[in-house]
Parts: structure tokens; sequence; C-alpha cells
């Protein structure tokens, strides 16, 4: 059995697929297996996986059912004793798996295991990462004393630079299905309540910003975000968690508010506590739509 199942949901992805597969191929810790969940891809994407002979890749091709149902059965098919997660789009350095195995090694106790990452955008200008709460030492890896109030600037756990153990679905389960946009999150809050987490300041992964389809480009009209009523009872006691999600619950309520869905605005805006956001936030949240509209597309055109 494989140290690592590496979990990659395929949606039309095909011009980017094959660097992903091969950044995974390139790893100098070779204890792998890649399963790759095909979810009703529209384009060549499969075609390029496929022209792939490895012994080390395994491939199901399902009907269109989302990220969260692809993650699933991929992780119900996977011989792996951990499982690392990877978007079709974005790619390792080859120290990525070596990382989260010393991870591994040093602190087995652990629920989730997080690597540092970086952004890339056109030309490729890269942005970094900062986590002021953590200790200011280079290479530092350890427990995150804190998971959610070390999460407020960048986060820790970034979908395509984590791994879990396998056992841990026995106690937290699996991605929830009814979001498509947040899950992620969703699911490492869900981990981070309840088990330590690890985290190693290295970077190494890359985060295409400039990949076509990604899910942050798709209008919030079309997607089902996380709702947050499961943690309402627990952010009663739990500040740093209420904090964390009242910064996400902000950001989706400007999102909301940009497509002049204003019943969604004030069902993530009622909830917020106005002192755990900054104050740019609050300024955001109290412009009218058309001038959270002109913003929007000037962040947009300051990125290209």
């Amino acid at each position: 059995m494989p140290k690592f199942s590496i979990i990659i949901p395929l949606y039309n992805k095909e011009k980017h697929i094959v660097q992903t597969i091969h950044s995974v191929f390139n790893q100098r810790y070779s204890d792998f297996e890649i399963i790759i969940v095909n979810d009703g891809s529209t384009d060549n994407g499969l075609k390029e996986v496929l022209n792939i002979i490895h012994d080390k890749l395994i491939v199901f091709d399902n009907e269109n059912k989302g990220v969260s149902e692809a993650r699933n059965f991929a992780m119900q098919h996977a011989n792996g004793d951990y499982f690392a997660f990877l978007d079709a789009d974005d790619v390792w350095d080859e120290n990525h798996l070596l990382n989260l195995n010393q991870l591994i090694d040093s602190f087995p106790n652990c629920g989730l295991y997080c690597c540092n990452y970086n952004f890339v955008y056109e030309n490729n200008n890269i942005v970094n990462t900062n986590f002021p709460t953590l200790p200011n030492e280079k290479g530092w890896r350890g427990i995150v004393p804190d998971f959610f109030l070390a999460s407020l600037e960048y986060r820790i756990a970034w979908t395509s630079a984590v791994a879990i153990p396998k056992k841990i679905i026995h106690s937290i389960g699996l991605f929830d299905t009814a979001f498509s946009s947040g899950q992620d999150t969703d699911y490492w809050t869900r981990i981070a309540l309840k088990h330590p987490v690890a985290f190693n300041k290295n970077v190494s992964v890359s985060y295409n910003t400039t990949a076509e389809n990604r899910i942050t480009n798709i209008l919030p009209s079309d997607r089902s975000f996380m709702t947050f009523e499961k943690f309402h009872d627990i952010e009663k006691t739990n500040i740093s968690l209420k904090k964390f999600n009242d910064m996400y619950r902000t950001e989706l309520a400007i999102k909301h508010k940009i497509i002049g869905d204003i019943k969604t605005y004030k069902y993530y805006k009622k909830d917020i506590k106005l002192s755990n956001i900054k104050w740019e936030q609050i300024l955001l949240l109290k412009l009218p739509s058309f001038t959270l509209k002109l913003l929007w597309k000037y962040k947009r055109w300051l990125k290209s």
C-alpha cells in the first residue's frame, strides 16, 4: 500500500493537467499513487490524462457531480494511508511530498498537515504568503498554536498544499456536497476543531491564479456557498473561529452585494461581529452595489 494517495479532481483543465501530473511524477518522495477523477469534463482533459501511461496513475471517468463528490469518490477508492490533495491546474515542487512526510514523521498525531504555498499571477509574478502569528523562523515547522487566528491573513490550509490521514474520515466524514464553493474551508475547519494541525513554512506549492475555469472566476449566482450554521454553537466559545468565519462571511456578503443579491448579502452580514473585521471591510459592506462593482473591476484590472 502506498503512503500517499494523491487526489486530483479533473474538470475542463486540458491546458494544465499534464503539467500538474508531471509535477507529481517529479517528486523526490515516490511512495504514492495518483487518483484522478474526471468530473464530466467537456474538453480534452481526460484524453490528455489517458495518453499518460504510468503504473502509479489511476483514472476514473465519472458524470459531472462537482468537486466534492469527485474528492469523496477518490477518498473512498484510495489505498494510501494519507490523502494529499491537488487541483488540476496547480503544481508542486519536487520537495512537496517530502515536506509532508517530514511533518507526518515529526508530528504523527495530527489531523491536518499543511505546507506553505505562493500565488502565481500574469507574467509569472509571484505573491508570497505571510503568517505573523507563527514563529518568525525560516523553514519553521511545527504544530500551529491557533489554526483560525493564524489563517486570518492567508489560509494555513490551502487545498493543493495539504494532506490528511485516511483514518480521519471515520471521525470527520467526507466533504460536504451541499456546497460548490467553500467546501474545502468547511472541511479543514471541521478537522481543525477536533485535531492538531501541523505546518511547514517552506513553500512547495504554486497556486495558478491565471488558469481557466477557476471556481473563483465563476459568478456567485452560479455557485452554492458554504453556510456556517454547523459552527454557530462552537463560535460562542471559540473566539478565533468566530473571527475567522466573520472574515469569510464578509467576503461572501460583499461578493453577493456586487451582483445585486441583497437577500444573500443580508444573510451573511447579519451574523458578522464588526469588531472582528477590518475597517476597510466595514466600509465595503456599507458601499452601494454599483460602487462595489466598479471597485471589483478596478481590482481585476490591477491584477492583470
